[in-house]
């Protein structure tokens, strides 16, 4: 049987705790949706949940848009068209919303959010002030809610649909921690 803490080698058949030195470097960068309605999404990724909107493209062409959002300082970007995209894609965490042209225009038009059946993609998280206090404002805003802080067994967390149906998870850190300590 394995010994010590949970994120030891020995209890993680397959972990390598030494990153090839090729990876150095390497940061988690971004995460993908596809989004129907920029409008709606764009309103809901700054308004509701405080993001910045880091740097847009067009691809006429091939009749789609990307925005890239996250919890940087969009003032500290650089004006020139590349090196702001160079600094966007610098930037750990972000999310990026790619909008197929026209499909605002189609009331029947959705995507597969992950977690309806065949499951896959989960969630992304959010870190907040306050778990209770940030949710009592989404439900202020009409924020869709899969589950509330109360509910369940893991108190104190909650999840969130953007306008296309993909869950967010909202916690804080001394929730998270709490809950981790009741971890198997």
């Amino acid at each position: 049987m394995a010994s010590g803490p949970k994120e030891n080698p020995s209890n993680n058949p397959g972990l390598h705790v030494t990153p090839d030195e090729a990876t150095k470097g390497y940061i988690m960068q971004q995460t993908m949706f596809r989004i129907k309605d920029p409008k709606v999404s764009l309103d809901f990724y700054s308004r509701v949940l405080g993001m910045s909107l880091l740097k847009r493209l067009d691809f006429p062409d091939s009749k789609f848009s990307l925005y890239f959002l996250g919890y940087e300082d969009p003032a500290s970007a650089p004006e020139n068209p590349a090196e702001r995209t160079a600094w966007t894609f610098s930037k750990k965490a972000t999310i990026e919303l790619t909008h197929n042209w026209g499909t605002e225009s189609d009331p029947d038009f959705k995507y597969h959010n992950g977690n309806s059946d065949p499951r896959g993609f989960g969630h992304i998280g959010i870190t907040v002030d306050d778990t209770y206090k940030a949710c009592e404002r989404f439900e202020s805003l009409g924020v869709e809610f899969v589950k509330k802080p109360d509910d369940g067994k893991m108190k104190g967390i909650a999840f969130i649909k953007d306008p296309d149906g993909y869950w967010i998870e909202i916690f804080d850190t001394k929730i998270i921690k709490d809950v981790s300590a009741g971890a198997a």
